[in-house]
C-alpha cells in the first residue's frame, strides 16, 4: 500500500488548531482547576502566565505544542485570559518572540503535568498492538486509525510524534495485517483447490470471459432457464468446496471486505498480484458468491412461482371473457326453466311436459354441462390454468428437487416428506403411486384426484407442492441452511440462556416491563383513555360524525381544507429567492464538501487511500452525473486532468458504491442536524416515509410490472425516509410495488445517522396491523395517515366498556390470550428437523 495516505493539506492540519473549539470542548480541555491555577500563577508577569497557560491547554487539546502560539484561536485566548485575570491578550505577541521562554515552559508542562514522548516506556509498542487489533479485526481505514491514534495518545498524555511517524506506523501495521490475512487464507485450501481457484481467472478457448467474471453476473430475467443457470452457477462454485474450509480464525469483516473488492475489480488486476494475495482474494470471492448464487436461485424460484400464478390468472380471465356469452346463454336457459318450475302448479308429469315443450331435453342437458364447465367456484385460484403451464415447471423441477437441500421446522416436515418422495420417482408418469397427501388442501383435491380412476395426477400434485413450497419458504417454516436470505431466521434469535441474561437490559432500553401482564394492562388503560378523550369533544367536533348509511356504522371524517397563503409569507419567499446567489450546481457540491468533507467518505474499493490530486472534483462530477441521470459524457473535459473520460470512469468503478454513498449521506445529515435552522424545524425525533415509483429500462429480476404505475413497462419503488429537520436520512429500493409497510421498520433500524427518530408517519400503503405491534415492541411510535380512516376497524379490549357514540364503530374485540411461555420455548427448542 502507499506509504502516505494523507494529502498535503491533511498533513498541515495535523496537531494544529483547524477550527474554533465549541462550548463543550472549551469546558473539557481549556478549563483550569485549582492546581492548574496555582502552577500558572507561579510564573512571573502576565506575559509568562498567559503564554504558559496557552501552552498547557494546547497540549491538552492538540496533543502537542503549537508551532506558532499566535495561531491559537481568539476564543481560546479570551477563555484562558479570563480565568487567569489577563485583560489584554495582545501581550501574546511579546511572548511569541521569546523562544527560550517558550522552550522552558514546554519542558515545565511536560514535567509538572506528566507528559511523555512517544518513544518512551514502550508507548509505541502499546499503540502498535491496539492498531494491529483494529486492522486485523475490522480493516479500518488509515484515516480512522490515525484519528484513533491521536485520540489515544492525547488521552494517555503522550506528545504526538511527527505526522510521518504515525503514517509509517499505520502503513506498516496495515501491511502486516493484510499479509497475515493472505497467508492464513492461502494455507486453508489444498493444492488441488488452489489450482482450481486459479483456473477461474483463465480465459477458455470458446468464451471471451473467464469464469471469475461470469460468476459475478447474477440473473436478470425470471424464467426456468434463469433458475437453471443460477443453480448451475451455485453448483460450479460449490464444487470448489470452499465452504468446507475452517474460517473460524479469519475475521468476518475482513472476508467481506476482500470479497467486495473481488466483486468489482477486474481479473487482470488480480492476476498481477502475488500468489498468496491472489488465492486469498479468490477464496473470499468464492465463499461469498456461492451464497449469493444460491440466494439468487431461490429468489428466482419465488418469483417464478408467482409469475406462473399471475399468468394463470390472466389466462383464466381471458378464457372466461371468451366463454362469457356461452355461459350467459346457458344460465338464462336454466333461469327460464327455474322460473317456469316455480310458476306452474300441478304434478311432476305436467311440469316436465311444460318444460320440455318450452326447451328440448338435449338443449337443457347441454346448458347444464356448459354451466358446470364454465362456472367457477368462489375459491377458484385458477388451478386449471396453472396446470396448463407444466412445460415451464418440468424444465426447472429436477434441479430444484435434486440440488437444493431443504430443512424445516415441525410445520414443514410434511413438505420435506413430499420432496423426498418426488426425488425418488419419475416425473414423466401421468399418475403417482401412493404420494403423501397431507399437504393437499380440500380445494386442491378436486384437481389432483382423477375423477375416472381416482388416481393422483402428477401435474396437479406438483403444482400443489409448489404452492405449498412457496408459502412455507416465505414463512421460513421451510428454509435452506446454506442460504443467507432464505435461511432459518429462528437461528438468529437470542436463545433462551442468552435472552435470560440480557432480558432486563433490553426491556429497560426499550422502556418495556419484563412482566407481560403489566404491559398488557398499561396498553389496555391507554386504549380506554384514548376512547374517553375522543368522547369529551366528539359532539362539538363538526369535522367527524357517525355515518349509518352502509351495512355497518362508520366514521366520516371531513377532509382538511387548503389554507390560503398569507401575503407576508409570499413576500418572505420572494425576498429569500432574491438573496440566494445564482451559482453553478457543480460549485454548490464543492462548497458543501468544503463545509462537511463528505467526499472523504468515498474510499477506494481496496480500502486504501490513493494519492490522487483533486480527487474531490472527480467524485463530485460522477455524483452529479448519477444524480441527474445524464451519464458522464456532458462532464468529460479532456483538457482537465480531473475530468477526463478515463479518470471519471475509474472513480465511478472504484469509489461510488452503496456503502460509501450511505456513509457520505450520514456525514451530510449529521452536519445538517447541527445547523441552528435545522434545530428550529425539529429535533430529529419525528420522520415520515413514502415511496416513489421508477420505470427500470434494463433487465433485472427486481423490476415488476404494474399497469397503474408503469403502464406496460416494469419498475421499482424507491422508499425515502425524511426527518422533521428536512433531511433524507435513509432510502431503500423495493422490488416492484411490494407493500411498503414491511420496509418501514427496516429503514429505521438500518439507518446510520446521528438522528434517532422514535415516531414515523406513512400513508395508507405503509400500514398493516402487525406493523403497529412491531413498532411498539421496538420502542417506536407508528403514526400513519390513513386515506380511509373512517372505514378502518376500531378495536376495543373491554367488551363491556361503554363508549357511548363510539360503541357502534368500536366493534373489533382484541382477544388477550398470551401464548404460554412453555409452548413457545418448546416450539423454539424443537426448531429445525
Amino acid at each position: 500500500m502507499p506509504i502516505s495516505f494523507l494529502t498535503t493539506e491533511q498533513k498541515l492540519k495535523y496537531g494544529q488548531f483547524n477550527e474554533e473549539p465549541n462550548k463543550f470542548q472549551l469546558e473539557k480541555y481549556f478549563y483550569f482547576n485549582e492546581y492548574d491555577l496555582r502552577v500558572i500563577l507561579k510564573r512571573r508577569g502576565n506575559k509568562n502566565r498567559f503564554g504558559f497557560a496557552l501552552q498547557l491547554v494546547a497540549i491538552r487539546f492538540l496533543g502537542t505544542f503549537p508551532k506558532n502560539i499566535l495561531d491559537t484561536p481568539i476564543v481560546v485566548q479570551n477563555f484562558v485570559a479570563k480565568q487567569i485575570s489577563v485583560n489584554n491578550i495582545g501581550i501574546l505577541h511579546d511572548y511569541s518572540r521569546r523562544e527560550n521562554t517558550q522552550f522552558e515552559h514546554k519542558n515545565l508542562v511536560k514535567e509538572i503535568f506528566g507528559y511523555f514522548h512517544f518513544n518512551e516506556s514502550n508507548w509505541r509498542f502499546k499503540l502498535s498492538r491496539l492498531l494491529y487489533t483494529k486492522a486485523w479485526l475490522n480493516n479500518e481505514r488509515p484515516s480512522l486509525m490515525l484519528d484513533y491514534s491521536t485520540s489515544w495518545l492525547i488521552k494517555n498524555k503522550i506528545i504526538l510524534p511527527g505526522v510521518s511517524t504515525l503514517i509509517r506506523l499505520i502503513s506498516e501495521i496495515r501491511a502486516r495485517a493484510d499479509n497475515r490475512l493472505w497467508h492464513r487464507l492461502y494455507n486453508l485450501p489444498t493444492d488441488e483447490q488452489k489450482v482450481n481457484l486459479e483456473k477461474l481467472l483463465q480465459l477458455s478457448s470458446e468464451a471471451r470471459t473467464s469464469n471469475f467474471d461470469r460468476y459475478k453476473k447474477g440473473p436478470v430475467t425470471v424464467s426456468s432457464s434463469s433458475f437453471n443457470e443460477a443453480i448451475g452457477r451455485y453448483l460450479e462454485l460449490k464444487t470448489l468446496k470452499i465452504q468446507s474450509l475452517d474460517f473460524s480464525k479469519i475475521p468476518v469483516s475482513r472476508l467481506k471486505s476482500l470479497a467486495r473488492y473481488a466483486s468489482i475489480t477486474s481479473m487482470h488486476k488480480i492476476i498481477r498480484t502475488s500468489k498468496e494475495k491472489r488465492i486469498a482474494i479468490l477464496i473470499a470471492f468464492v465463499k461469498s458468491f456461492e451464497i449469493i448464487a444460491l440466494d439468487d436461485a431461490l429468489d428466482i424460484l419465488d418469483l417464478l412461482i408467482t409469475d406462473i400464478s399471475s399468468k394463470a390468472k390472466k389466462i383464466g380471465i381471458k378464457k372466461r371473457l371468451r366463454t362469457l356469452k356461452d355461459l350467459d346463454k346457458s344460465a338464462l336457459i336454466l333461469a327460464e326453466i327455474c322460473s317456469l318450475a316455480l310458476n306452474i302448479e300441478g304434478n311432476k308429469e305436467e311440469l316436465y311436459k311444460n318444460i320440455f315443450t318450452k326447451i328440448s331435453r338435449e338443449k337443457l342437458e347441454s346448458s347444464i354441462v356448459t354451466v358446470n364447465h364454465l362456472a367457477r367456484s368462489s375459491n377458484d385460484q385458477f388451478q386449471s390454468e396453472m396446470i396448463e403451464q407444466y412445460n415451464t415447471v418440468k424444465r426447472f423441477l429436477p434441479k430444484l428437487l435434486h440440488h437444493i437441500e431443504f430443512s424445516s421446522s415441525i410445520i414443514g416436515m410434511e413438505l420435506i416428506e413430499v420432496i423426498n418422495y418426488l426425488r425418488k420417482i419419475k416425473l414423466k408418469v401421468k399418475y403417482l403411486e401412493d404420494p403423501p397427501l397431507s399437504i393437499v388442501s380440500k380445494f386442491w383435491k378436486t384437481f389432483i384426484i382423477d375423477k375416472e380412476n381416482k388416481k393422483v395426477l402428477t401435474k396437479a400434485y406438483i403444482f400443489c407442492f409448489l404452492d405449498k413450497l412457496q408459502d412455507l419458504l416465505r414463512r421460513r417454516e421451510l428454509y435452506v441452511n446454506e442460504s443467507d436470505r432464505w435461511c432459518d431466521i429462528r437461528s438468529k434469535l437470542l436463545q433462551k440462556d442468552i435472552w435470560e441474561k440480557n432480558k432486563l437490559q433490553i426491556c429497560r432500553t426499550l422502556n418495556h416491563s419484563i412482566d407481560a401482564n403489566e404491559s398488557v394492562t398499561k396498553l389496555s388503560t391507554n386504549l380506554d383513555n384514548a376512547y374517553k378523550k375522543v368522547l369529551l369533544n366528539f359532539n362539538e367536533n363538526k369535522s367527524i360524525k357517525i355515518d349509518n348509511v352502509g351495512k355497518k356504522p362508520s366514521l366520516t371524517i371531513t377532509n382538511l381544507s387548503k389554507l390560503d397563503e398569507p401575503s407576508s409569507l409570499i413576500l418572505l419567499r420572494d425576498q429569500i429567492k432574491k438573496l440566494l446567489p445564482k451559482i453553478n450546481l457543480t460549485e454548490l457540491i464543492l462548497e458543501i464538501d468544503a463545509h462537511t468533507n463528505f467526499i472523504d467518505e468515498f474510499i477506494h474499493v481496496s480500502e486504501l487511500n490513493t494519492q490522487t490530486n483533486n480527487l474531490n472534483i472527480s467524485i463530485c462530477a460522477v455524483l452529479l452525473s448519477e444524480a441527474c441521470n445524464i451519464g458522464l459524457e456532458p462532464l468529460i473535459k479532456e483538457d482537465i486532468p480531473e475530468l477526463t473520460r478515463h479518470r471519471l470512469s475509474w472513480v465511478k468503478q472504484n469509489y461510488i458504491r452503496s456503502e460509501t454513498i450511505i456513509k457520505a449521506n450520514t456525514n451530510l445529515v449529521n452536519y445538517h442536524s447541527t445547523l441552528s435552522l435545522s434545530k428550529k424545524w425539529g429535533g430529529g425525533e419525528i420522520a415520515s416515509a413514502d415511496g416513489l415509483r421508477f420505470i427500470v429500462p434494463v433487465k433485472t429480476i427486481n423490476a415488476r410490472a404494474n399497469k397503474k404505475y408503469f403502464n406496460k413497462q416494469k419498475g421499482i419503488t424507491w422508499y425515502n425516509f425524511l426527518s422533521d429537520q428536512y433531511s433524507g436520512f435513509h432510502g431503500i429500493v423495493i422490488p416492484g410495488t411490494l407493500r411498503d409497510s414491511i420496509f418501514v421498520l427496516e429503514g429505521l433500524l438500518e439507518q446510520e445517522t446521528g438522528l434517532n427518530p422514535t415516531e414515523i408517519m406513512t400513508d395508507t400503503t405503509g400500514t398493516s396491523d402487525i406493523i403497529f405491534g412491531l413498532f411498539w415492541l421496538l420502542g417506536y411510535q407508528f403514526s400513519p395517515r390513513l386515506a380511509d380512516a373512517g372505514e378502518s376497524i376500531f378495536w376495543r379490549i373491554d367488551k363491556q366498556a361503554n363508549y357511548k357514540e363510539l360503541n357502534d364503530i368500536a366493534r373489533g374485540k382484541i382477544n388477550i390470550i398470551p401464548i404460554p411461555v412453555k409452548i413457545w420455548t418448546d416450539r423454539i427448542a424443537q426448531g429445525p428437523v
